[in-house]
């Protein structure tokens, strides 16, 4: 049994709360979500909020906000922390999604700054002879690497919606990578793991390991002076710092090097779009998320629109019943993302027809309470719906911020692979992005995370490939924010935060327990049910009777980022199923 506060409302106003949460563990739930040693404390503020997977950058976010900061200077600020302090994902060599939410104009939009293929990318780059995907280039060489974004996208938002300058905005990362952090166990481990892998090229191992190759300990100062002089050409010149000059010389030195594609043209062409959110409504709420060249808000909006003709709360949460109809509604959203999504730029993506609710109550009829379907069955179904009609859309983080006007920014950004492809760019002390294999290198094949793809999502120069990615804003009948969400984990990101909703709008859970609860996830193919520990036996036993095919994950599913409101007060938690993770308010 777990015992976890709800949302939690200080008596006295103006008082900052911390508070660790009551654990109580059961044998017979084997819970290991939530270990004896996992810090674990939403937290409450009148102020601002920062959420994200490691402390110091969180910390970096809440200064910001302290210091006078918005809510998009905050994120901006915890991006460049976060590419010192978590080099498996914060990163200045890959790109991401982010959703901004500006309270004076009550307005909600999206920033692509997914990265681009090169140039000179072409649709078989990663076939062999044999017209087979040769995945260890798709995803290890140095030709897996996509033109970067995050430096642009970072920057784009400080520009337009900040309201610092870069200086003030970049000086907390220049310092700690100049002046080193303590590494705590998160990273001490996630580089142990690595080793083999990063100390292949030598300037990875030379950036992060120690000179005698061993890796860093639990409280090594860890210094990185290369990534420090990067951050501080991008403070002096902006993002010519990064996309002309010094720095893009080294990017293209280390292609030739490593027989990468990345021209000095392909950094300087470079570009990020500011698009519309795909938002949709769930009973009395509105969900707003990314739209493609992300998958995540079309379809995060198609599952919460065939799970809303079902009465949920009666089956009761993570039951067999309950978990059986999440897995089909997953089952037809990822047959449908197969098929139909892509980069909007370069293919049509019908978001309007995957999004209808008559298509998703279409779809909703197909399920039976009973009995699993087989995903052999299960097609990618819109054409034959619309026919119909007219004959009568892994390592990876995330962070939030929220500051006292009421602005939100809920920010997911990637290298793809944890530390990507694993080649630092000499000089520079910054990872390269293994992104390329986010693109169908053949239709019907699967990527790193078991995604098949159709030739909407095949390689071409200057195209963003498909992404999970799922940042995510949620509003009350009102049309005022009430939680910001999101979480890294490849193609179970969707899943992950889809769950994160429910357990807040249709099973009244606080934050900590929405975000501690044990997850499950299904993706169309391969065609089994993943589980966290933590579900009970009799639901599985129950399951596995309805014919599905049920696999317990062999890592726990994401790292959630969350802040919700009542509208006075915010309560940011920090998943801990990774450890280093936290919510810091401002002023604390």
């Amino acid at each position: 049994m777990l015992i976890i506060s709800r949302f939690f409302m200080p008596a006295c106003l103006g008082i900052l709360i911390s508070l660790n949460a009551v654990l109580v563990y059961s044998d017979s739930l084997d819970n290991p979500i939530l270990d004896k040693n996992a810090r674990f404390h939403p937290v409450v503020s009148q102020l601002g909020m920062v959420v994200s997977q490691e402390e110091i950058a969180s910390k970096v976010g809440a200064d910001i906000l302290e210091a006078g900061g918005n809510a998009i200077d905050a994120a901006v600020a915890t991006g460049f922390a976060l590419a010192v302090t978590l080099p498996r994902a914060g990163n200045l060599g890959g790109g991401g999604f982010m959703l901004v939410h500006l309270a004076d104009k009550n307005k909600t939009i999206a920033i692509d700054y997914r990265e681009m293929a090169p140039s000179t990318a072409s649709r078989d780059m990663f076939l062999n002879q044999e017209g087979n995907v040769d995945n260890q280039k798709a995803r290890y060489s140095a030709q897996s690497s996509g033109v970067p974004g995050t430096v642009a996208g970072l920057l784009y938002a400080l520009d337009h919606y900040g309201s610092m300058s870069i200086k003030d905005v970049l000086k907390p990362a220049i310092k700690l990578a100049s002046q080193g952090f303590e590494v705590n166990y998160d990273l001490s481990d996630s580089l142990l793991q690595s080793k083999q892998r990063l100390q292949q090229h030598s300037a990875s191992k030379n950036y992060f390991y120690k000179p005698d190759g061993s890796h860093y300990k639990p409280g090594d100062l860890f210094i990185q002076s290369d990534l420090s002089a990067t951050l501080q050409r991008i403070s002096k010149q902006g993002t010519d710092g990064f996309y002309k000059g010094k720095t893009a010389d080294l990017i293209v030195d280390q292609m030739q090097r490593s027989g990468g594609l990345i021209s000095l043209q392909d950094l300087a062409g470079y570009k990020v779009i500011e698009r519309k959110p795909v938002c949709g409504t769930y009973r009395d709420h509105k969900i707003c998320a990314m739209p493609p060249p992300s998958s995540g808000g079309i379809h995060l909006v198609q599952m919460l629109n065939i799970l809303e003709n079902f009465e949920l709360m009666p089956m009761g949460h993570n039951s067999a019943a309950y978990i059986h109809h999440l897995t089909e509604a997953m089952r037809s959203a990822y047959a449908d993302r197969s098929l139909y999504l892509g980069d909007p730029d370069f293919t049509p993506v019908p978001i309007n027809q995957l999004i209808d609710k008559n298509y998703a109550k279409a779809l909703s009829q197909q399920i039976n309470p009973h009995k699993a379907r087989q995903s052999k069955d299960v097609y990618p179904g819109l054409e034959k719906w619309v026919a119909a009609k007219n004959s009568e859309s892994e390592e990876t983080t995330h962070y939030s911020t929220w500051d006292k006007q009421g602005n939100i920014v809920t920010n997911t950004y990637t290298l793809n692979f944890a530390y990507g492809n694993g080649i630092a760019v000499d000089g520079a002390g910054f990872l390269l992005n293994n992104e390329m294999d986010d693109f169908s290198a053949k239709p019907g094949s699967a990527n790193g995370y078991g995604l098949i793809g159709g030739t909407a999502n095949a390689v071409e120069p200057y195209k963003r490939p498909l992404s999970s990615m799922t940042p995510t804003i949620v509003f009350n009948a009102n049309n005022k924010p009430t939680l910001a969400s999101g979480s890294p984990g490849g193609s179970t990101i969707i899943t992950i935060v889809l769950q994160m909703i429910l357990n807040s709008i249709e099973f009244d859970m606080g934050i900590a327990e929405a975000t501690s609860a044990a997850r499950i996830h299904h993706q169309w193919l391969p065609d089994r049910v993943f589980y966290e520990k933590g579900i009970s036996v009799d639901s599985l036993r129950l399951l596995k009777s309805m014919g599905h095919d049920i696999s317990t994950s062999s890592r726990v599913l994401g790292s959630t980022q969350s802040i919700a409101t009542n509208g006075q007060y915010l309560v940011g938690s920090a998943d801990p199923r990774r450890q280093g993770a936290a919510a810091i308010p401002q002023g604390n």
